[in-house]
């Protein structure tokens, strides 16, 4: 049990057990009485919030869908910020990242279901690679905009980032940002195939 004192596993399990919280669950439960897990796509994801809360208590489905959205993003920026300040390589702040992409997307608060991990990913993201990050919300905010499907719009922003990671940074080890796109598009299979069957719905 001896590498449980390193400071890296230290941090990479503070990573998932953190990433791991439900905000929406707990939030949509809390102050709207609704379990986001048994209705829209039965994610706990913002997007599902939303959804879910707009159909018995429309003025509060957006405060609690923006309250998701940012507590999911801090979740992995939080544990970053503190990993940066320990003084951690930027080898175990990748760990770090990726590790709470996958608590959110696994949770061990939920038997190891989750979220889309979109928000969470983002929030690592922006403290990684901030540049390609804003290039990825830019994307992801003119598709919201626009096709107003939100797993369009979600992807489209992750496949940007990735592509301009490649551009911006080339010298990098692209490891850790290819297996947290890989994560964020093996959750949305599901919306995948709506999408491929003309089912996916919009966002109103």
């Amino acid at each position: 049990m001896d590498f449980l004192f390193n400071p890296n596993v230290q941090f990479y399990l503070l990573a998932y057990f953190v990433g791991g919280i439900p905000f929406g669950l707990v939030l949509a439960k809390l102050f709207a009485g609704v379990n986001v897990k048994e209705g829209g796509s039965k994610s706990i994801g913002a997007t599902n919030v939303l959804r879910v809360v707009k159909e018995t208590n429309p003025a509060l489905a957006k405060k609690l869908g923006i309250a998701t959205l940012l507590l999911d993003a801090l979740k992995g920026v939080v544990v970053l910020l503190i990993a940066k300040a320990f003084g951690m390589s930027e080898a175990a702040q990748w760990g770090v990242a990726v590790l709470a992409v996958a608590g959110h997307c696994f949770s061990p608060y939920l038997w190891f279901e989750g979220g889309k991990g979109i928000a969470t990913g983002m929030g690592v993201m922006l403290v990684m690679l901030p540049l390609e990050t804003l290039i990825a919300l830019a994307v992801w905010g003119i598709l919201a905009k626009t096709v107003r499907i939100s797993s369009v719009s979600s992807l489209s922003g992750v496949l940007a980032l990735l592509v301009a990671s490649f551009f911006l940074h080339p010298e990098m080890a692209h490891a850790p940002v290819i297996l947290i796109v890989v994560l964020l598009f093996y959750k949305h299979i599901p919306n995948i195939v709506r999408l491929v069957r003309g089912e996916e719905k919009r966002v109103v």
